[in-house]
């Protein structure tokens, strides 16, 4: 395929995306959700194919080939054809940006899908009607809506325990369009996307993966040879022994580079910035739906408010005639004059323009519930998601299926945890009185992600089936002052359930019999 024809087709699937809006109002219809769940994954093999076709072509460098064509050419031609080779060069430059742009826009659009996808495979599941046998999303479309019993009827179930945030679907830049989505945030949206972004982006201590050497020798013929030579992260406390091994006892060291890797907790870029824009955007609707509420609660006078900012926005884009409009300067004086002697009318000012006093304060009331409180719900939102899922899922499983935070780390490192230190409890308290949005507030997050880290691999090798949403809450329960009642409610899972896995992980940290205390000490071993 033609490299214009690639990018063209590309640009056009992207768009058809862009104008296909997602609804998830009726979700839990099966209809809808098995539709909109085909939708999407019939839409990433088609971007997958797209990307690979792409790969091929050398759209991942697409800037080597203009080597031939760059400054280092202009010493080879004639004066007379540098004119020609610049305007070559620049034709060369402009292909190899449309194809770095749609091939990165290619892979968010992927990244996206694939949030999208794990979040609809943990919402729901079907059952057979015949033989009751339980199945994935994708194991029935794969299967082609036919159990092994011969069975077509099934029953949709939605699968409450479990992690998802569907709200987040609409809002994920699935046609690859994050630039645009992040263009249109309000200067709140930006510092929350941000804070968001560097949740996601926190990095484990550094493993070193490989080592650079210069080295300086002599070969057989006794010339003196400098070499450069790289080793893998097996030769960290022996690399002198193997570089000797090699080049011979007289090898002598000039320069040495460790170089470490650093994962994020979610470690791609593109999903990264997908899950940070989609629960910004996400945030900033139910800001919209509260605010209202919260401020007229707070406030002096709402209304008056209201006014106050109907007033700026009405001359902020405002340019008379008179006043030459290349005159910055000039607009945003009498923009000012405008909107003081506006104040002034409706006495919200004195004569010399100052604010009256209730009114400033209603001012920095707002400020300060946007900073503490609306900024913060994105952020809180994700903790709170990565928590959960982090403590209702296995080790196995979060190495099998994907789930809701594609290329997130299997396990987290003391610096990944620290993220979960800020509890956000001002948050979750405007969350539980103005939403139907279950969270609780816990303290020491992090701690307790490292408990369950430890516990399993303390019952890697046990034979007791866990039920791991009630294994984590039972860990809550364990680990703080939190009502059974209060983890039940926000895990959506019965007690009885929860008191069953404390058993379990009494059972396996205090074995009572000597066979079980036997097995845990290999298992320590």
């Amino acid at each position: 395929m033609e490299e214009s024809v690639l990018v063209n087709k590309a640009e056009n699937y992207l768009k058809e995306i862009a104008n296909d809006s997602i609804v998830i109002d009726d979700i839990d219809e099966f209809d809808n959700f098995k539709n909109l769940y085909f939708k999407l994954v019939d839409r990433l093999n088609y971007l997958q194919n797209l990307k690979d076709d792409m790969d091929a072509q050398g759209y991942t460098t697409p800037f080597t080939s203009l080597s031939r064509y760059g400054t280092k050419s202009v010493a080879d031609v004639s004066l007379e054809e540098v004119g020609e080779n610049s305007r070559h060069n620049q034709i060369f430059r402009m292909k190899a940006n449309s194809k770095k742009n749609i091939l990165d826009r290619v892979k968010s659009a992927i990244d996206s899908h694939k949030i999208a996808i794990g979040n609809l495979e943990q919402f729901g599941y079907v059952k057979c009607n015949s033989c009751y046998k339980k199945y994935s999303i994708d194991e029935y479309r794969q299967r082609e809506a036919k159990c092994s019993c011969g069975s077509q009827g099934f029953t949709f179930k939605i699968n409450k325990e479990a992690t998802f945030r569907l709200e987040i679907i609409p809002y994920l830049p699935l046609s690859g369009n994050y630039m645009v989505l992040m263009n249109e945030f309000s200067p709140y949206a930006r510092e929350s996307f941000k804070q968001v972004l560097n949740i996601l982006k926190q990095e484990r201590k550094g493993i070193v993966k490989t080592i650079s050497l210069v080295i300086r020798f002599r070969d057989k013929n006794n010339r003196l040879i400098r070499k450069n030579v790289s080793l893998g992260s097996e030769y960290v406390s022996n690399y002198e022994e193997e570089v000797r091994r090699q080049y011979g006892r007289n090898v002598r060291i000039e320069a040495l580079r460790f170089h470490r890797t650093k994962p994020a907790i979610i470690d791609d870029k593109h999903a990264r910035t997908a899950l940070a824009i989609a629960y910004v955007k996400y945030s900033q609707s139910i800001i919209h739906e509260i605010k209202d509420d919260i401020l007229k609660r707070r406030l002096a006078d709402f209304k008056r408010l209201n006014k106050y900012y109907e007033v700026i926005s009405e001359y902020k884009n405002q340019t008379p005639d008179f006043i030459d409009r290349y005159d910055s300067n000039s607009i945003e004086k009498w923009r000012e004059s405008q909107i003081q002697k506006e104040f002034i009318k409706l006495n919200y000012a004195d004569k010399f323009g100052n604010l009256k006093r209730s009114l400033s304060r209603d001012l920095k009331i707002r400020d300060s519930i946007y900073k503490n409180t609306f900024k913060n719900i994105a952020s809180a939102l994700i903790i709170w998601d990565i928590f959960r899922y982090y403590l209702t899922t296995s080790n196995n499983s979060r190495r099998i299926i994907t789930g809701p935070f594609p290329y997130i780390r299997v396990e987290l490192d003391r610096e990944q945890r620290k993220v979960f230190k800020t509890t956000y409890s001002k948050v979750i308290e405007t969350l539980n009185a103005f939403t139907d949005i279950k969270i609780i507030t816990i303290p020491e997050m992090d701690l307790l992600l490292y408990e369950k880290f430890k516990f399993d691999k303390q019952s890697r090798s046990s034979n007791i089936k866990f039920n791991y949403v009630a294994l984590g809450a039972a860990l809550i329960h364990q680990n703080s002052q939190i009502s059974l009642e209060e983890i039940s409610n926000a895990f959506n899972i019965n007690e009885s359930k929860i008191k069953k896995e404390l058993k379990n992980i009494d059972q396996i940290r205090n074995p009572k019999s000597d066979k079980s205390k036997k097995f845990l000490d290999l298992i320590k071993k």
